[in-house]
């Protein structure tokens, strides 16, 4: 038992591929991780580089990636770069035998997603994706709320997901900010989905695909539509899903109260309605109380728990692959304009 907990909670030492947006991130959590070491971050851009250094002085840096590549003592990479970047920096790093966890969206093919996921299994190495929101305490408690079929038969999942906080040129809206609501309908649903359809929004802009509408749907009849959009000067992040029995809200901008649960099996009595007095369905509401761990440290947490147990993340290769499959389809529905089957 003793050597088992000695094991369990041996020093992990961990890389930090790129501290542009996401990456200090990631260092900031690690950091409060016990027996965690950031032991390096490569970057190849100098502005970010001296910045990130200025902020951590004591944390080796590089713009040499090889040099992580051949320190055997590191036991993780985190890659925090573009999606284009993504396969040739895990690829190398799987054959440096390195665990690796991959912002999101894993890969830019699910060609590319299942090359790194048959070349971890060879190498026996854990690949985790960073799908951040299924380790936030609010899609936690949804996932328990649906799993206890407190929401009766589920009828929809509308998400609203506009105003990015920078607009990027290596990929459009859709794999850009899909990918958080992609996750979530993955890990909260059992059933697969059949088809997907997108439409684009476009006005005269030099970037395509600034705003998107997708269509999702799944066996059993629940239909997924997700509203994605960069330019619009509000922010606005939320979840409805409807069942029989209740409605699920989940704005996760609010602070506090980011889930309230409304009933919406209150019967009505037709006789009573008229043109002049309308029918509305009002019952209960209620805010359960959620987790409040940063969901980036609960993900991080998990990923190490994953590397000293030698257990599957949540989030995985398998996982990653089929949110790329769902981005894949979304691009071809759009050169398309029609519907697309979709084959598990």
């Amino acid at each position: 038992m003793a050597e088992k907990y000695k094991y369990c909670m041996k020093e992990v030492r961990v890389a930090v591929v790129g501290v542009g947006y996401w990456g200090p991130n990631l260092v900031r959590n690690l950091l409060k991780i016990p027996k965690v070491k950031i032991v390096g971050v490569c970057e190849i851009s100098k502005y970010n580089l001296s910045k990130f250094s200025k902020n951590y002085p004591s944390i080796k840096t590089t713009s040499n990636y090889k040099q992580l590549l051949e320190d055997d003592t590191i036991d993780l990479i985190a890659i925090a770069t573009p999606v284009t970047t993504h396969y040739k920096l895990a690829h190398e790093a799987l054959l440096a035998n390195k665990h690796i966890l991959l912002e999101k969206p894993m890969t830019r093919t699910v060609t590319q997603a299942l090359s790194l996921i048959r070349l971890a299994r060879q190498k026996q190495r854990l690949i985790m994706v960073s799908h951040t929101y299924v380790y936030s305490g609010a899609v936690q408690k949804i996932k328990e709320l649906i799993l206890k079929k407190e929401l009766g038969d589920i009828y929809y999942f509308d998400s609203i997901r506009i105003n990015s906080e920078f607009i990027k040129s290596d990929v459009n809206v859709i794999w850009d900010l899909a990918p958080h609501d992609l996750s979530i309908l993955n890990f909260i649903f059992a059933e697969k989905p059949l088809t997907i359809q997108a439409l684009y929004l476009y006005r005269k802009s030099p970037i395509p695909y600034e705003m998107a509408h997708l269509m999702i749907k799944y066996q059993k009849g629940i239909i997924a539509h997700i509203h994605v959009n960069w330019p619009s000067p509000v922010k606005i992040r939320k979840i409805l899903i409807g069942g029989s029995k209740k409605l699920i809200i989940y704005d996760d901008i609010e602070p506090s109260e980011k889930i309230r649960i409304y009933e919406t099996s209150v019967p009505i009595d037709p006789t009573t309605v008229t043109p002049f007095a309308p029918a509305y369905r009002s019952g209960n509401v209620s805010i359960p109380q959620l987790n409040q761990t940063e969901a980036l440290y609960a993900e991080l947490v998990h990923c190490i728990d994953c590397i000293r147990k030698k257990t599957i993340p949540i989030t995985d290769g398998v996982d990653g692959m089929k949110v790329v499959e769902l981005l894949e389809a979304c691009d071809k529905a759009l050169a398309k304009k029609t519907e697309i089957q979709l084959h598990g």
